[in-house]
């Protein structure tokens, strides 16, 4: 198997801090220099009082494996930088914050190489990626009736399950959300996040139908060298547990609105997702 691994290029990375980014063939099946964003245009940006977009993002980098090796994740900048386009180009402004204010954890690895929109996106974002604001102080400053939100973000990449789904305070903004009639945005692997909004008396989210990354998908791409080892857990797993409607079984470019919950289904759904999210929040 090992012989063929590295015929065929299929060896995760070392990285230099112990641990592994996908394989060559990985890299070249599962990711793209370009992107199908379609513009962004929107006739009638917002121009409201509610104008602003909480985005969720992990300060996490390396995932522990069911093997013990580490996979070097973040958020993926595709499934992040699309849906920010289109939100920023509807009118929207977007506050980037991590748990406790660390830099915003990247897949440098994915990054679309040859698209100019995110490109240019991540450049001149490059100052709030490194100095996010703290979802902590979020919290116990400005998190009240009167914060100009919109909707709460959680983009994907498997880093959206480090250190969010069993985070008190992204457990608080979810609920806060809920309570304001405020929309919750989640991508791919964002909406292990959701797991966060459980609590003793049941889960926020139970009886929704969303898209989510299937598990299906994250057991094969180990033979690939996506990930080098088994997930230590898989989301469609404890969202169902929970009472959650998975709507979709391939990562397709699948999405679904269920009440004020916006899902999309993988790095494909970006520019839909987006899309969707951007007219829904627009109406």
């Amino acid at each position: 198997m090992s012989i063929l691994r590295k015929l065929f290029r299929a060896t995760p990375i070392p990285t230099t801090d112990g641990a592994f980014s996908p394989s060559p063939l990985a890299i070249k099946l599962g990711t793209s220099t370009t992107t199908n964003y379609d513009g962004g245009a929107y006739a009638k940006p917002y121009a409201g009082p509610k104008n602003r977009v909480l985005m969720i993002c992990t300060e996490e980098r390396n995932m522990t494996m069911a093997n013990g090796k580490k996979f070097s994740t973040g958020n993926h900048p595709v499934e992040m930088g699309l849906p920010m386009l289109h939100l920023m180009n509807a009118g929207f402004e977007i506050d980037i914050v991590t748990p406790t204010g660390a830099p915003v954890a990247i897949e440098e690895w994915a990054m679309p190489a040859d698209d100019a929109d995110v490109k240019r996106l991540y450049r001149d974002h490059a100052d709030a990626f490194a100095n996010p604001g703290s979802l902590a102080d979020f919290v116990a400053h400005k998190m009240n009736d009167e914060a100009p939100y919109a909707a709460v973000y959680i983009p994907g990449g498997h880093g959206a399950m480090l250190g969010l789904p069993d985070n008190e305070d992204v457990g608080k903004v979810l609920h806060w959300a809920h309570e304001q009639d405020l929309f919750t945005l989640a991508l791919c692997h964002g909406p292990a996040a959701l797991l966060a909004a459980k609590t003793e008396k049941g889960f926020l989210y139970e009886g929704y139908k969303m898209t989510v990354f299937p598990d299906s998908v994250d057991k094969q791409t180990p033979m690939i060298g996506y990930l080098p080892g088994p997930m230590p857990w898989w989301v469609c797993e404890k969202l169902t547990a929970l009472g959650a409607r998975i709507t979709n079984t391939k990562a397709d470019a699948s999405c679904h609105v269920d009440r004020r919950l916006i899902t999309g289904a993988s790095p494909k759904a970006a520019n839909a997702f987006g899309r969707l999210a951007s007219e829904t929040l627009l109406k």
